[in-house]
C-alpha cells in the first residue's frame, strides 16, 4: 500500500556528504558467500588459512549495529523486499543510483544479482519516486555513480560489472542535465568506483591515490578537493567505502583503522562498526547504503 506521505519527501540527492535524511538498505537475511567478484574470492581462496567463515547470525548482528548508527543520527531507514532467489541484493548501492533527477535503474551483470532491479523497481513504485532513467547500453552497477560535489560526478567501470558503453551512456544521460561527468577506467579488484574515491566534505574526500590513474587524480585535484589519502593496505578491504552522514559525522568500519584516525584528527565523528561478514563478502557500508535524500550541499 501507498504511503501519501512519501510525496512530501524531497526524494533525491546533488551530493553525498550533506546531511543524510532517508537511506535504502536491504534485509541480508538470505545471505551467504558465494563467488561474486574479487573481493569475495580472496576471502574464499584464503580461507583455508585465514580461517574466515561465514556466520549468518553474526553479519545479522552488525547490520543491525549499522541500522542503529543510522538511526541514531535521524536517518530514516528503507529496504529493499529480501529475496532467497534475490541473496545479495541487500547491497543497495549497485541495482540503482539516486540522483538529482531521481533514481536510476541499473542493469547488473553477475548472474546473481541480474534481476536486483526488480526489487529496487518496486520500492521507488510503492514509495511514488518517479525513474529518472534506465542503464540500457551496457552492464551498468549503481557503485560507479560517484557524486563527487553538485555538478560533478565520478563514473567508473572494470568491465566485469560495469562495462564502458553502460558507464559512457550514464554519463551522457548527466550531462544532458548539465552537470560534468568522467568516465575511468578502474582495477577489477576494486569492483566499483566507491571503492577507490568517495567524499566526505564539501571539497574534501577519500580516495586511495595508489590505485587511481593519475590523469584522474588531477582532475579531481583540478576541481578543487582535497584527498584524505587512504593506504593500499587498507582500501583493498573496503577501508574507503564509508558513508559521510554530515555534520561532520561519518559511517566509517572497524577495519579502515588508518584512516579512522585520520578524519578523527580532522575533527570528525567516525563511527566504526566491525562489518567483517560484509567487508569479506564483497562489499562495504557505503556498497550497503543508497542514500535517497539528503540535504542539498
Amino acid at each position: 500500500m501507498k504511503d501519501a506521505s512519501h510525496a512530501s519527501i524531497p526524494w533525491g540527492i546533488n551530493n553525498d556528504y550533506a546531511k543524510l535524511r532517508h537511506v535504502l538498505l536491504g534485509k541480508p537475511e538470505h545471505y551467504r558467500w558465494v563467488e561474486a567478484g574479487p573481493l569475495i574470492g580472496r576471502t574464499l581462496a584464503n580461507a583455508e588459512h585465514t580461517g574466515h567463515r561465514f556466520d549468518l547470525q553474526l553479519a545479522m548482528k552488525q547490520h543491525a549495529e549499522m541500522v542503529s548508527i543510522y538511526e541514531e543520527n535521524g536517518v530514516t531507514c528503507h529496504y529493499l523486499d529480501a529475496d532467497p532467489v534475490l541473496h545479495r541484493n541487500f547491497f543497495a548501492r549497485d541495482s540503482s543510483a539516486m540522483t538529482p533527477w531521481g533514481p536510476l535503474i541499473c542493469h547488473m551483470q553477475l548472474k546473481c544479482r541480474r534481476a536486483d532491479y526488480v526489487t529496487a523497481i518496486r520500492f521507488y513504485q510503492s514509495h511514488d519516486i518517479p525513474i529518472w532513467q534506465f542503464a540500457t547500453a551496457g552492464h551498468f552497477e549503481g557503485g560507479d555513480f560517484n557524486i563527487i560535489e553538485p555538478g560533478r560526478v565520478l563514473i567508473g567501470y572494470c568491465g566485469e560489472r560495469s562495462e564502458k558503453a553502460g558507464s559512457e551512456q550514464v554519463a551522457e544521460f548527466v550531462r544532458a542535465e548539465g552537470w560534468d561527468a568522467v568516465v575511468a577506467p578502474i582495477s577489477r579488484e576494486f569492483v566499483h568506483m566507491d571503492g577507490l574515491i568517495v567524499p566526505l566534505a564539501p571539497k574534501l574526500a577519500v580516495a586511495c591515490i595508489d590505485a587511481m590513474e593519475p590523469w584522474l587524480v588531477d582532475i579531481i585535484r583540478g576541481w578543487g578537493i582535497e584527498i584524505i589519502d587512504v593506504a593500499y593496505r587498507e582500501a583493498k578491504a573496503l577501508g574507503v567505502n564509508l558513508v559521510a552522514l554530515g555534520d561532520d559525522k561519518v559511517l566509517s568500519m572497524a577495519g579502515a583503522t588508518d584512516l579512522n584516525a585520520k578524519m578523527r584528527s580532522l575533527g570528525f565523528t567516525v563511527y566504526d562498526p566491525d562489518m567483517s561478514m560484509f567487508t569479506l563478502g564483497g562489499g562495504g557500508v557505503h556498497c550497503l547504503s543508497q542514500a535517497l535524500c539528503r540535504d542539498d550541499a
